[in-house]
């Protein structure tokens, strides 16, 4: 199957709805064809985490993904963006929020890692 970007057409927490053109593809099998990359706030910043499947983890998007496929068999690369500051009261505002100049180092540092990995899943899926 070929690689497909698919933006959601709403917010990130209504994903699953830009997932319907890949759901009618009888040829489309989630568990080998779809990687979703999402932030996270548990995950340090600077870090990803790459996982073959598994539960959303309380994020949004990946339970609107996970109802939409009725699965959790999909891969996902989760983008650390946490953790949340001592004090925070909004986890959404904060994700919401731009990047202080110290985490956009952080994930430029860790964007080749993470290039890398995708070309891996692309080529070799998650072993």
């Amino acid at each position: 199957m070929p690689v497909r970007v698919l933006k959601p057409t709403t917010s990130m927490n209504r994903s699953g709805a830009a997932l319907a053109s890949l759901r009618a593809d009888p040829a489309f099998n989630p568990s080998t064809d779809l990687l979703v990359l999402v932030d996270d706030f548990q995950i340090p910043c600077g870090t990803f985490r790459l996982r073959p499947d598994g539960s959303s983890g309380g994020h949004n998007g990946l339970k609107s993904i996970e109802a939409a496929l009725q699965s959790q068999a999909y891969a996902r690369l989760r983008i650390g963006v946490g953790p949340l500051p001592e004090g925070a009261g909004d986890w959404s505002e904060y994700v919401l929020a731009p990047f202080t100049p110290e985490q956009v180092q952080q994930v430029e540092t860790l964007m080749p890692q993470m290039v890398d990995a995708v070309i891996k899943w692309v080529r070799e899926g998650i072993k």
